[in-house]
């Protein structure tokens, strides 16, 4: 495994975001869409990761560096809290509150995302929904936020588009269900925003849109902030 390397901040008018549990890089492109300079964390490799990327271990990563970014995004695992995986008897570490823990000792402002059974241990989570964004999907993702950094709850429309059923074809003028071993990459490429993934890739990650949203709240809100500390 790559040893991590400290990665100082960068004079420049792009703030900095540290995408901790990275995967394929959903989130990223979100944030970098909304004017952020990315870096990515992952254990694994990600070969397809659209931005900087560093292989190490999320939280020993933000433990030692966090601080030096202006914010911080963390995905960890949802398989722990997944309906599937209790279904099949898969077990998988709960890193939640093992990450809140880490991100509380960086004094930077971030948010946690995850599944809806995750939702016990989340406080106060904003949940996110592709229409709400244009994305035909209804893929539920919540989000807490901490560190300073606040989020409003979007409205959330009635799903009045049916849904195709899992691992099937998308019938037209239906939504797809883009999960587990599902059919169509190349539809959900188009409809996530996401066509440099596999399937692997587009099943576990958010949309970039609902990254963008929060990276242009932060920004929005922050910058201020920021401006004063430097």
């Amino acid at each position: 495994m790559t040893q991590p390397t400290l990665l100082r901040r960068v004079p420049g008018p792009r703030p900095r975001l540290l995408d901790l549990f990275c995967c394929q890089g959903g989130a990223a492109k979100g944030y970098a869409d909304a004017g952020f300079d990315v870096t990515g964390v992952d254990k694994d490799p990600q070969p397809r990761y659209p931005h900087r990327f560093v292989q190490a271990d999320a939280i020993a990563f933000v433990l030692e560096h966090g601080a030096a970014f202006d914010f911080i995004h963390a995905s960890p695992p949802c398989q722990f809290d997944s309906d599937c995986q209790r279904l099949q008897g898969n077990e998988h570490p709960d890193l939640i509150g093992p990450t809140r823990a880490a991100l509380e000792t960086t004094g930077r402002p971030w948010v946690i995302e995850n599944v809806r059974g995750a939702l016990p241990k989340l406080r106060e989570p904003v949940m996110l929904c592709g229409p709400m964004f244009g994305v035909e999907t209804y893929r539920h993702r919540y989000f807490e936020p901490g560190g300073g950094f606040t989020l409003e709850q979007p409205g959330h429309h009635p799903h009045t588009v049916p849904q195709a059923k899992m691992g099937r074809p998308v019938p037209p003028g239906h939504y797809g269900q883009f999960v587990g071993n599902f059919s169509g990459v190349d539809l959900a490429r188009r409809v996530m925003g996401v066509p440099w993934m596999n399937r692997d890739g587009i099943r576990e990650c958010i949309p970039p849109a609902y990254a963008e949203h929060i990276g242009r709240t932060a920004l929005h809100t922050l910058t201020p902030a920021w401006e004063v500390a430097a």
